[in-house]
């Protein structure tokens, strides 16, 4: 069994900056890819930032030169700094991530969300 939890969510002032964090525990072989996700009020939820096996990254255009996705594979984490925080980013922010248990074969794992509000 593989859980997903993510912390670093709360109440941040425009142009603050939040660190989400996503720790992976359970019977876990391996990490190989993370994501963030978020979702609105009213919104579908759209993809944030995601950064595969190798290292590489994407970024939704709303977010580029302000986020920055991380993975430490070592300690089975997916990281997201958020700077230059504006209102629209206000949402519930969800982590998946692609592992590989010791029981399963590779799959996706989703966490339970933390909420980021960005107001004055």
């Amino acid at each position: 069994q593989v859980q997903l939890v993510e912390s670093g969510g709360g109440l941040v002032q425009p142009g603050g900056s939040l660190m989400l964090s996503c720790a992976a525990s359970g019977s876990i072989f391996r990490l190989y890819a993370g994501a963030w996700y978020r979702q609105a009020p009213g919104k579908q939820r759209e993809l944030v930032a995601s950064i595969s096996n190798d290292e590489s990254t994407m970024y939704v255009n709303s977010v580029k030169g302000r986020f920055t996705i991380s993975k430490d594979n070592a300690k089975n984490m997916v990281y997201l700094q958020m700077n230059s925080l504006k209102p629209e980013d206000t949402a519930v922010y969800y982590c998946c991530a692609h592992i590989s248990s010791t029981v399963t074969a590779a799959g996706d794992y989703w966490g339970q969300g933390t909420q980021v509000t960005v107001s004055s």
